[in-house]
């Protein structure tokens, strides 16, 4: 493929190839991998940090949507027999099915779904432990926010009940083809003990912040499927929180929220 094609066809699926040496050790780094490690990479790209990842675990899985991609992907990594390639769309990719599963994830994520990917394998894999991942840096601050901040969110909540949450460290846009139009960041995900977000929780914390200038109690009113009465009962259980009966959601911790989901269920 051209460097124009590729360029063009990097844009378009929010892609941006990592060409600097040094940014791939940094990476490797604070990945701290061990030899047993089974590894996910979503965006092999044109397989710089596979072909780093491959040398030092157990197994590499990378994932890539792109096909024009595969004479180089093939070429970075023909000389290893512990990788799998999978030419799929990680947006529609069953992670469960990954054999064998992977203990961590490592990748520099295409922008355009990197907060949906972040948050899907912290659902659908267990076996992940820990990710160092590439993002745009609106995407590691709202994962890492704090309440009150204004980057917090629902991808805050949901990714800070299942895991600590940090910024490692800012990337220059030099370290990409084609050069970003935004600015990256290293985020490091680390899994908890009690890692496990119930349904229940996910729909509540998705429907608090679904009217973000409305009050909690009466965005999850507004709900599709809201049970009658939920409003009078979240003001209730907010104002034994220690609360005020019209807190929006930004005001509440991730715990918070797997505290009022359970008030919910016990006065449903």
């Amino acid at each position: 493929m051209s460097e124009a094609g590729c360029r063009a066809g990097a844009r378009r699926l929010g892609q941006n190839f990592l060409v600097d040496r040094n940014i791939l050790g940094v990476i490797e780094r604070l990945a701290a991998l061990e030899p047993d490690d089974v590894v996910l990479e979503i965006g092999g790209g044109q397989g710089a940090l596979s072909e780093r990842l491959a040398g030092e675990v157990a197994h590499l899985h990378v994932v890539e949507v792109d096909l024009r991609l595969s004479d180089a992907l093939h070429a970075a990594l023909d000389g290893f027999s512990n990788v799998t390639l999978h030419f799929a769309d990680a947006l529609d990719l069953d992670f469960a099915a990954l054999d064998p599963e992977p203990s961590a994830v490592v990748a520099n994520l295409p922008y355009s779904i990197a907060a949906t990917v972040i948050l899907r394998t912290i659902d659908e894999l267990s076996s992940v432990r820990s990710w160092v991942v590439m993002v745009q840096r609106e995407v590691g601050e709202r994962l890492a926010a704090a309440v009150g901040e204004p980057a917090y969110g629902a991808p805050s909540v949901l990714a800070q009940l299942a895991c600590e949450v940090r910024v490692l460290r800012p990337v220059a846009r030099t370290v990409f083809r084609p050069v970003p139009r935004v600015d990256s960041v290293l985020v490091g995900l680390r899994r908890r003990a009690d890692s496990a977000v119930e349904p229940e929780v996910r729909a509540l914390v998705h429907h608090a912040f679904a009217h973000r200038r409305k009050a909690l109690a009466r965005s999850l009113a507004l709900a599709a499927e809201a049970r009658p009465g939920v409003r009078e009962r979240a003001r209730e259980a907010l104002v034994e929180m220690g609360h005020p009966p019209d807190e929006r959601a930004e005001r509440l911790s991730p715990e918070e929220f797997r505290a009022l989901a359970a008030r919910l269920r016990i006065g449903a």
